[in-house]
């Protein structure tokens, strides 16, 4: 019977350290199930050696040849978004304030009436339609939330006020 109760309390041990360990970050330091940044020069790639992933946030937006550093929220929307960067669109102005592209695919939705829309807001209107703003102004319309550029100054001028030819890729 003694031999059995030290059996059991090595094998509960065992358990209570293999949860610990499916709990914890792996030794690159980078969460499962995320999606993760390119490799090398192929595009968005989403694994890495391990078979985990890691979400990309850092991006660059170029227009009219200024660049623009963004960050991406933690939301499926933008890790499909993410996924498919490099990208060029073609946006068409609308109100003075916003440049949108409408996509051929529907991206994930998570939309909220944010109140007010801020200067460098990279937002998804409807499910495929890619709104980047270079104004501040109050809004009543639903968006899901796919980034912001980290310091908007100069966005306005770089857009200028008609249709503009936009890249996203991945730092």
């Amino acid at each position: 019977m003694k031999h059995l109760i030290q059996f059991a309390l090595v094998v509960s041990a065992f358990w209570v350290a293999m949860g610990f360990t499916a709990c914890s970050d792996n030794d690159s330091g980078q969460e499962a199930g995320i999606p993760a940044q390119p490799g090398g020069e192929g595009g968005a790639g989403n694994s890495n050696n391990e078979g985990d992933t890691i979400m990309i946030r850092n991006i660059t937006i170029i227009v009219n040849g200024m660049s623009f550093h963004a960050t991406l929220e933690d939301n499926d929307a933008a890790h499909t978004f993410a996924s498919m960067l490099p990208l060029t669109l073609d946006m068409d102005e609308m109100n003075g304030n916003e440049k949108y592209c409408y996509l051929d695919s529907s991206l994930p939705t998570g939309s909220y009436r944010p109140g007010t829309i801020r200067s460098g807001d990279l937002m998804l209107y409807g499910s495929s339609c890619i709104v980047l703003f270079y104004e501040t102004f109050s809004s009543s319309y639903s968006y899901t939330r796919l980034g912001r550029i980290d310091n908007p100054e100069g966005l306005a001028s770089a857009v200028g006020g008609g249709n503009v030819t936009v890249r996203f890729e991945v730092q």
